[in-house]
């Protein structure tokens, strides 16, 4: 194994980790750093790769909320644990519109858009959205300020934003906690309900990748993905923590500047970069 290509994979793991949880957009980030590092594998394996490496980002949610997910826990009563049973199935619900959608134009969004030019617009689009929406929040009090409070019917329609991220560079996070938010969700609830949602919607995308990917993996291939998920793991722990402790004193106007700065960067870079090809 060539040390090299393994600090791709510690720096693509570590992109994921950080940027997964965060309304910046993993694949965006994904899809531009492999541009630039370029991992020597196949392109069936690298498109594979950065859906399934999304596995251990969500197994950080899993961890983290284990006994706030888990409706079996001993410790809870039986109201407490019947509120769990209705949580998931409100996740349930929201993850609907996504889950079939996803089936319908994963092989299309693949062919078209994954490339730098949409990713740029959509950090830039998204960008200017966070910011104009905390400009007019910025003295409301949201009437949902936990997820226990989401109705079925919010969390169809932040299900339906969920869609929207679809488009490489949106942001799974963004699109549902700006839906959210636009929905009258506080912020530690909009990315406390889009953590949620990550867990089937990212499970689903990741197995539907792996079957069509037909799961024939070099033992070399195999390290990558695991070192891959290990290093995501670990990253997204320390993601989740200090995303929930940033937002519970400042709003998400900065995600807003990051995106727009990076889009342009983004935008340059492909636009050079085509100019000299």
């Amino acid at each position: 194994m060539d040390f090299i290509e393994f600090l791709k994979v510690l720096v693509l793991g570590i992109v994921e980790g950080f940027t997964e949880w965060l309304p910046i957009s993993s694949t965006g980030h994904m899809i531009l750093v492999d541009e630039i590092i370029h991992l020597n594998v196949t392109d069936a394996f690298m498109s594979m790769f950065r859906v399934v490496i999304q596995l251990g980002a969500i197994l950080a949610v899993v961890v983290l909320y284990f006994r706030r997910l888990n409706p079996f826990d001993p410790g809870k009563t039986r109201a407490q644990k019947v509120s769990t049973i209705r949580l998931w199935m409100k996740i349930v619900v929201a993850c609907i519109p996504a889950a079939v959608l996803g089936l319908l134009l994963d092989d299309w969004m693949d062919a078209h858009l994954y490339n730098g030019y949409v990713v740029a617009a959509t950090l830039i689009i998204y960008g200017v959205l966070f910011i104009v929406l905390e400009n007019h929040n910025q003295y409301t009090d949201f009437p949902i300020q936990r997820t226990g409070q989401i109705s079925y019917r919010t969390a169809f329609f932040i299900g339906l934003f969920q869609v929207l991220s679809l488009v490489p560079g949106t942001s799974r996070s963004g699109s549902t906690i700006l839906g959210a938010m636009i929905l009258g969700c506080s912020r530690s609830a909009a990315a406390e309900f889009s953590f949620f949602l990550g867990i089937p919607v990212m499970f689903g995308a990741s197995l539907l990748k792996l079957v069509k990917f037909g799961f024939h993996f070099t033992g070399l291939e195999l390290f990558y993905l695991i070192a891959g998920m290990v290093i995501a793991f670990v990253v997204s722990v320390y993601s989740i923590k200090f995303l929930m402790g940033y937002i519970r004193k400042n709003n998400f106007k900065v995600f807003g500047y990051y995106r727009i700065v990076l889009g342009v960067i983004v935008l340059f870079y492909f636009g050079v970069t085509a100019f000299l090809g």
